[in-house]
């Protein structure tokens, strides 16, 4: 039956029988000192590490990015520093509110998380498939992740919450307009775009800072699943996405992506028509222009699930010199919160983990200890700073250029509140298709109609700010007053 191999415990004794457990007598019972039984059911007892709080199902896959323009008028980031330069990547697709268990073509948006294995170590670019979010602040993410969740008390799927908090949240207008359109719902993970959503900032070698947005756009093309499509894929095959993408890779059909991106002066910034740091909000491409510089392909499927796809850990902290955080308020809140849950759920030494440990360069520096510190723990060289012992020093160079913070220190309002409603608007207007409208204010009504009246009117008076003719739809298809909200 068994080959070469010789079993052996976590500890390297051979094993003599796995069948069997060591008992008195052959009707037992079981004595403790059997530590091969022991052994086997503490590790399955652990085998489950604690899912993700958000983004808790997901599929990923190994390939490389490769610079297709030059970009270094832009940036000093080594991996994009020449045209042709491949750098390996690592890709983690998921839904973001349900559980591990959840299926795949649920009305979710999508993450769309790289992690860029550089010469400078890594950088993670941490996002979606929508180039927009829901809120502008983090302060509000716990609640709004709450109410995605389930009620505490009934421990099911609540209109109710849903909508409460997004009818009193209009920043969320435009995000709910894109995610109960089709692509709320897409046909699998190789088509559909990626968006680093946030606003990021580039530096160049002579210090000079641009912004930049991050576009990832399929090579396959947009494929999306209508309402009633949805519904019967996720009862036929709830893994569906995940599958496929294995599936194509092992087929060696290899999902690629096309990386664009915008680029904004601080002058324009300073002086644009809105916040180009809000997160509800797109750039305009008539006023900023997209400039194709990369291809990303995925031509690896992970040797094993747990080890590469469920202990990867991406964080929007994770910068190489050439790139750093905007002022950007969700991904100043993301900077933080991140790198925290991995040291929850994978512990303090996550970044020891292969999946997660730069592969272009050494990591060395005075972290020391923690639970499972598997490598070296730095040996016998100092673990302090400054010292005279031979251990490593700060590179200067490696600083972001200074940058000018001016203002009051308080808890301050976001000072626009009229334009929540503009983009959505023309998003419905401009962009859709009348079947897209038809299917968006279907797909709302549809969830909606379980929610409060109180919650459904005010929730409906946020569509039609956004667009008289949306707003009046979905009144009409909850059967409300227009009255009420116009």
């Amino acid at each position: 039956m068994s080959g070469e191999k010789i079993m052996k415990t976590n500890f390297g004794r051979p094993v003599d029988d796995d069948q069997n457990s060591v008992t008195a007598g052959d009707k037992g019972p079981i004595i403790m000192q059997d530590v091969h039984l022991v052994e086997k059911l503490a590790h399955f007892n652990r085998e489950r590490i604690p899912e993700r709080i958000v983004h808790a199902k997901g599929a990923g896959a190994g390939g490389y990015f490769e610079v297709t323009a030059d970009v270094t008028k832009y940036t000093k980031a080594k991996f994009l520093s020449q045209v042709g330069k491949k750098t390996e990547v690592f890709v983690r697709f998921s839904t973001v509110g349900g559980e591990k268990g959840s299926a795949d073509a649920e009305r979710d948006p999508r993450g769309f998380a790289v992690k860029f294995y550089t010469e400078d170590g890594n950088y993670d670019l941490v996002g979606n498939n929508t180039p927009v979010f829901f809120i502008r602040d983090p302060i509000k993410f716990p609640d709004f992740i709450h109410t995605q969740k389930r009620n505490p008390a009934t421990n099911l799927k609540d209109p109710n919450m849903f909508w409460d908090f997004l009818s009193l949240t209009p920043e969320s207008v435009h995000q709910v307009t894109i995610l109960f359109s089709d692509r709320g719902t897409p046909w699998g993970y190789r088509h559909m775009n990626g968006y680093g959503s946030h606003t990021y900032k580039w530096y160049n070698e002579n210090g000079e800072i641009f912004f930049v947005k991050y576009h990832f756009k399929t090579d396959q093309g947009i494929k999306n699943l209508t309402a009633q499509e949805a519904e019967l894929v996720k009862g036929t095959d709830p893994d569906h996405a995940t599958r496929d993408l294995f599936n194509a890779i092992a087929r060696g059909e290899f999902p690629s992506w096309t990386l664009q991106v915008q680029i904004m002066t601080p002058e324009q910034a300073e002086s644009y028509r809105f916040n180009p740091f809000d997160v509800t909000k797109v750039w305009p491409h008539g006023d900023f222009p997209v400039m194709k510089i990369g291809r990303m392909v995925l031509n690896r499927n992970p040797s094993n699930y747990f080890a590469e796809v469920e202990q990867a850990a991406f964080s929007p902290a994770n910068f190489v010199p050439g790139i750093a955080a905007s002022p950007d308020k969700m991904l100043q809140g993301r900077l933080f919160a991140y790198n925290d849950a991995h040291r929850y759920r994978l512990g303090a030494n996550y970044h020891l983990l292969p999946v997660n440990a730069p592969k272009g360069v050494k990591a060395d520096n005075y972290q020391r200890d923690g639970a499972m510190r598997f490598d070296a723990n730095g040996g016998g060289g100092p673990n302090y700073y400054p010292n005279t012992m031979g251990g490593p020093a700060p590179q200067p160079d490696a600083a972001e250029p200074a940058f000018e913070v001016s203002g009051k220190a308080a808890r301050q309002r976001y000072m626009h509140p009229n334009d929540d409603y503009v983009q959505a608007g023309d998003l419905y207007r401009k962009a859709m298709s009348a079947t897209d409208r038809e299917h968006l204010v279907s797909n709302i009504v549809g969830h909606l109609k379980g929610a409060k009246r109180e919650i459904q009117v005010r929730q409906t008076k946020i569509f039609y700010s956004a667009d008289e003719e949306y707003g009046r739809r979905v009144a009409e298809g909850l059967g409300l007053d227009l009255k009420e909200i116009a």
